[in-house]
This record gives C-alpha cells, structure tokens and sequence, in this order.
C-alpha cells in the first residue's frame, strides 16, 4: 500500500537534557492548565488499526475511535497528517483546524511518543492509504523520553535487551518473535491435551540442593529458617505424580540455573516436561517427530524452515543413531575396540581429547568426551542420538541388555541440543545408589547435596514403566523464528547491572 507519508519516527536531537526539559515544561503547562493526562483513566477504543485495514468497506466513512503511540506528525500549516502506532501496528491520521478547533493547536505541540486517542472518519487519501479524518484528539499520556532515532532505531543490542520496552516500540519485528513464542506455547498445550495429557503445576521453591550436576540458586525462608532452593528441573514432582497415579502429565515451567550465560545460555529459562506411564524413549522418539513437525506447519506453514542460512528439514524422518554409532562415524573412535577403561583413556590421550574425569575416566566418560570433541557440531538436521552411558543419565533405565548403558536419547538441531529423554528409572535401589554417587560428587566440588529420599519413597511404593521427555522452549523459539541468540526470544533476559 503506497503510504501518505513513511511514519517519520523520532529526529536525533543533540541535547538529551534539553529535550527532556522541554517536554516536561510542557508538562508542567498542561499540569497548569488543569489539563494532566496522567489524570485520565480511560479511553473507550472501538477498533485497531488492523481491523480498520481489514474491513475497510464495511467501515469506510464510519465513525470510529483509535489509540496508540504517536510515531509521526507532519504539519502543513492548517493540516496535518500523524502515525499511530498500537498493538496491531499503524495507522494514519489526519487532522485539520477545521475539523479540530482549538485541539489542532494542542496537537501541534503533542512529541513523539505522546500516547494519543483520536475519533474520526474511516477514508483513503488520494494515494490510496486508509486512515481515520479526526475529529476529536486527546493526550492520554505524555511521553517524557524521546525514542531512538528513526533510520537508526534501537540497534545497540546491550541497549535493545535492557530496554525491551522501547525495542519493541521501534523495532516491530521484534513483536512478531514474542507473538509467535506465545502462538508455540499455545501449539504445545493442544497436541498435549489431545494426546491426553494433563497440565500441572509444581513447586520451584525446593528443601534440597540435589545431586544434580546443575547448580541452583539459593535463598532463605525466614518463617521456617531454613535455605532453599530454586528448580533446576521439574522432572522428579512431575514423576512423583506418575506414582500417584496420572498416566500423563506435562508442566511449562520456569527453571533457574546459577551458570554461565552465553547465545544460548541464561540463567532463567522455559522447559516443557512431559512423562507418560506404560511407554518407554521409543515412544517419546515418535512424538518428538511428530509434534516437531506439526509444530512447524502450524507457526510457519512448512515443515522445512530457515535458520541461520541453513534449511532445517524437520518433516524428513529424522536421523537416529545410538552415541556408539555417532562417534564412530564422525571421530572413527571405536568404543567396542576398548577393552578397559584404561585402554580408552590412552585412546583419548592418543588423540589429544580431554577426559574431565581424569585418571578415574570410565569408558563411558571417555565416549562422552569423543561426542562433546566431534559429534554434536556435526548434527545440523534433526538427530537422535541415543542410549547414553550410565556415567551421566542418572535418571534413566538401564538397557537389558548392556547395563553400561541407559534408555535415554538427546536430540540435536542446528548443532544444539534441544530435548533430552529417558526410560525413566523406576528402581528405587538402583536409583538410591547413583544419587549417592552423584551427590558425593558434587560434595567433593564442596556442593551442600543430599539424596531427595522423598522421591526414593515414591518409587518404592512403585511408579510403572514411564516415558519421560522435556524440551528447551527458549530454543525451540529461536528455531523456528530464525533467532541466534537466546536473548532474542526472553522479553527481560538476565543483564548485568549497569553499575557493575
């Protein structure tokens, strides 16, 4: 559509100080005047602007009522034309003494920013450009900081995620990503509860500091005097109602990690959990596809979407293959040819890869390295990468037929992982011997962890054989909105103070 004139966002000016003075003089003026905006509580809006564009013909010359930001305003003595920009984009304005009276007079020296409500006429312009004739104008809210620049707008990326508030004003595509991180989330809950699983919620204050190998957050209640912790997962309450006798159940939910932050890293982020009873990874494999791939229609309309340059085929069956397999067709490291822990980790000094474990290195830690060292930059379409060693799966049931490894699968996209899955572990004593190895670990590292004896209460009263999968919303949402960076996709994410 070919526009009156572009929204003529924001001129620079040189002195900050001086254009807030200005504004908040004329503050002051309105104050004087009995004319506060700040006093107004309402202003009864009849459409968006979105509507107007789509139902032009219905309401062409009707009377209607808009609101929203003001993002432009071009005088032409007698007349002008302004933008206004509200939750379903912009719209244009035009005003005239005529019609306007003494308001036109007040409108000329609204600024940008101001937050306006205006009642008019629908009509096109001679360029073809639907806008709203005012008849009526009023400030709502005075804006006392310019925004940025308009052929510049908000590109400081510091700035963009301390400000989000002002980023999503001037850089609309940046709504889009959180309107579409929201339609996701919508998406995930319908193929859930038509799978016939239930949403629940569980508690992220927790007493413990588990063995997990996360590090939590800790704070204190002071009512009961003790410390306590925020969630690293929501995995063992979401079990805990397995015992109890759901049969499927997910949780969207806020995790907090007190680590590292980097593109794809922040220390509070979103995972959705689910686990089924009487199913096993195989089954969570199937409906990771699937709903991966019905996802993708929905939110993009293809099951092939663009990321980063790459095109990501997730309709295509996705690729699977045991962690044995994938290291060797992509490092040739052979874990069957290693006859003793000691052999692998002269295999990894051979081939200059580091072991975290050291002199103590298993097998199974030795084939984790070589996946860390040469796989997992490989796995740019969607992979499947399962039955991991027991050293690090925890939570998950061994295979009947090698105990050194567990029914457990991560999968990877765009060389990221992006889910992680298990045959839960149902073995109270299994279990209660590999938190105690896991939480002497982590005391080693001068962690305060305990084994959660309540959760190996709860398998000893029995949970059935249980699927379990939870997933990285944050970077599902980078995915399909073609994002790098995890900040991109959190409205507030964790910033360093300014003063630090």
């Amino acid at each position: 559509m070919q526009k009156e004139n572009q929204p003529n966002v924001i001129q620079a000016e040189p002195d900050l100080n001086e254009i807030m003075k200005t504004r908040r003089d004329k503050l002051a003026a309105l104050r004087a005047a009995g004319e506060d905006p700040f006093l107004k509580t309402k202003f009864d809006r009849t459409h968006q602007s979105a509507e107007i564009f789509a139902d032009y013909d219905a309401l062409e010359g009707q009377t209607v009522r808009v609101a929203g930001r003001l993002m432009s305003k071009r005088l032409m003595g007698k007349a002008a034309f302004a933008h206004i920009l509200d939750g379903k984009g912009q719209i244009q304005l035009y005003l005239s003494v005529n019609d306007l009276g003494e308001s036109y007079a007040a409108f000329k020296d609204y600024d940008i920013g101001d937050i306006v409500g205006a009642e008019g006429k629908v009509f096109k312009t001679r360029t073809g450009e639907i806008s709203v004739h005012a008849e009526k104008i009023e400030l709502l809210a005075k804006s006392l900081l310019p925004l940025p620049e308009k052929y510049h707008g908000l590109k400081d990326q510091d700035m963009r995620y301390r400000q989000r508030y002002v980023d999503l004003i001037v850089n609309p595509e940046v709504k889009n990503t959180f309107i579409t991180r929201s339609k996701i989330i919508a998406f995930i809950r319908r193929y859930l509860d038509s799978l016939g699983y239930l949403e629940v919620d569980t508690p992220v204050l927790h007493t413990l500091e588990i063995g997990a190998a996360a590090r939590p957050f800790k704070t204190h209640h002071n009512a009961l005097d003790i410390d306590m912790y925020l969630r690293i997962e929501t995995e063992l309450y979401l079990k805990r109602l397995i015992v109890g006798g759901f049969d499927k159940v997910y949780e969207v939910g806020r995790i907090f990690r007190n680590e590292g932050m980097d593109t794809s890293h922040n220390p509070e982020f979103t995972t959705i959990e689910m686990y089924q009873a009487y199913s096993d990874y195989k089954d969570m494999m199937d409906l990771i596809e699937d709903m991966h791939r019905k996802l993708a229609k929905e939110i993009c309309g293809t099951d092939t979407v663009p990321y980063q340059g790459r095109e990501i085929e997730l309709g295509k069956p996705w690729e699977r293959l045991t962690m044995k397999e994938a290291v060797k067709k992509y490092a040739g490291a052979d874990y069957d040819a290693w006859k003793t822990d000691e052999d692998a980790r002269a295999y990894a000094a051979s081939r200059g890869v580091e072991v975290p474990e050291g002199k103590t290195a298993t097998k199974g830690h030795v084939l984790l390295a070589f996946f860390d060292a040469f796989v997992e930059e490989k796995l740019v379409q969607p992979t499947i990468i399962y039955d991991y060693p027991v050293e690090n799966s925890p939570l998950a049931k061994r295979k009947a037929d090698d105990s050194a490894f567990t029914e457990r699968f991560e999968y990877f996209v765009c060389c990221k992982e992006m889910g992680n899955a298990f045959s839960e572990l149902n073995d109270p004593i299994d279990q209660r011997e590999r938190f105690m190895k896991q939480v002497a670990a982590k005391r080693a590292t001068g962690a305060n962890a305990e084994v959660d004896e309540d959760f190996i209460a709860a398998l000893e009263y029995g949970m059935p054989p249980t699927g379990g999968l939870g997933l990285g919303l944050d970077r599902l949402v980078m995915l399909l909105t073609d994002s790098p960076s995890i900040r991109d996709v959190l409205l507030f994410p964790t910033m360093k103070p300014k003063n630090k």
